[in-house]
């Protein structure tokens, strides 16, 4: 990530900072010969360069594009770090910093299945890392352990169990927003889903064997979203449409997205993109590992290991396990082998997330006055060359 030009550095942060020199794209359009201006850490305004006010610190970018920064509603680990391993603030903070060095600025520590206590001990970090005010952290993914044995993954087959009563206390008192809850549609009945949406939990389907009509009728009792469509559920059939018929079909559910090449082949993401009713759309997400930002060719996930190959993890036994993927590289393979336009393609990794999350109208996804100054700088070869997160560089 290069650094751009002084006087702001990733030590000094002027109360009033105006980026200047690059087209900006503000979530829904792109301007030119404009400045996007910083005040006490949110955007103060989009506006002439010559109109820019005599204080603010100026930063002249050199060309190539501003973005809202990206937002991953999964991420399980990064910088050597796996949430389950280390689900503390600490751990948080090592994860979000090393996503931010490929344009997130804002990520849902994931926690994948796991034990009761290591659940609660996520959801204590998460709460004290939103206290805190830790840089990037947004809200808690809990990723299981409510799932399907028979769509699994990577998951430990020996740590997926039911919900029960008590499970239900601890996820609706957990204190912590957004929170997003992936379960099978068959294990955990309608009436379930609806006590945990009327507690303000964003429940996704996900790892789950359901039909059709499974699928719908979580839908209709709350669940909004499916975790990593295509992976690890019931396919599109033409006499049993499965969980991914419904998701596409469902018009308010979003979709979650790997786009990595190994998850999802490309074709699949466009045809996917083009049958997507309604207002949910695709929205990217890594699902990472602690690989990221770090050189490492293997890493333990619950007792077992996970061995990494040019870009893809997997178990011994070849089964993927999580990814490699950073948001950069999940917005330029849409673009490069999708064909989504670039717009498009970065509206995935950063307004389509806040709107699932609820958060785009507190300016989370956009780069709109008043909202956070959350921010990536792509310069004009598509490469990460600077972030904000809250008006900080670096």
């Amino acid at each position: 990530m290069t650094q751009p030009t002084a006087p702001v550095t990733p030590l000094v942060t002027p109360p009033v900072t105006a980026l200047c020199g690059v087209e900006i794209f503000d979530g829904e359009q792109c301007w030119h010969d404009q400045a996007l201006v910083i005040r006490d850490g949110r955007i103060d305004a989009l506006m002439p360069r010559d109109a820019v006010p005599a204080d603010a610190a100026i930063v002249e970018l050199g060309g190539g594009l501003l973005a809202p920064g990206f937002i991953d509603v999964q991420v399980n680990g990064g910088g050597g770090i796996l949430f389950n391993d280390a689900p503390t603030v600490e751990g948080i903070r090592t994860m979000a910093d090393a996503h931010a060095r490929f344009g997130t600025t804002a990520l849902l520590p994931t926690l994948i299945t796991d034990r009761p206590a290591v659940t609660d001990a996520a959801i204590a970090a998460v709460r004290s890392a939103l206290d805190q005010g830790v840089a990037g952290c947004l809200g808690l993914h809990l990723e299981g352990p409510f799932l399907a044995a028979t769509r699994k993954g990577a998951h430990d087959p020996a740590l997926i169990r039911a919900m029960d009563a008590h499970d239900v206390q601890v996820l609706t008192e957990a204190g912590v927003a957004p929170l997003v809850l992936t379960v099978a549609a068959e294990t955990v009945p309608p009436e379930t889903i609806r006590r945990l949406v009327d507690a303000g939990i964003l429940v996704s389907i996900g790892h789950s064997d359901t039909d059709y009509d499974g699928a719908m009728a979580a839908f209709a009792a709350g669940a909004r979203s499916v975790t990593h469509l295509f992976n690890a559920m019931s396919p599109l059939g033409h006499r049993a449409p499965g969980l991914v018929g419904a998701a596409l079909d469902a018009g308010d559910v979003w979709c979650g997205l790997i786009a990595d090449g190994f998850h999802v082949h490309p074709a699949a993401l466009g045809i996917a993109l083009r049958a997507k009713r309604g207002t949910g759309r695709g929205i990217l997400v890594t699902d990472a590992m602690s690989t990221v930002g770090v050189d490492a060719d293997s890493f333990m996930l619950n007792g077992r290991r996970v061995r990494r190959d040019a870009g893809r993890l997997t178990l011994d036994d070849g089964t993927l396990a999580g990814s490699d993927l950073t948001m950069i590289g999940a917005v330029r393979f849409m673009i490069d082998q999708v064909g989504v336009e670039r717009d498009v393609a970065l509206r995935m990794a950063s307004l389509y997330p806040a709107q699932f999350l609820g958060l785009a109208d507190q300016g989370f996804g956009r780069l709109v006055p008043g909202g956070p100054a959350d921010i990536v700088h792509l310069t004009p070869a598509f490469e990460v060359g600077g972030v904000w997160r809250g008006g900080r560089w670096g």
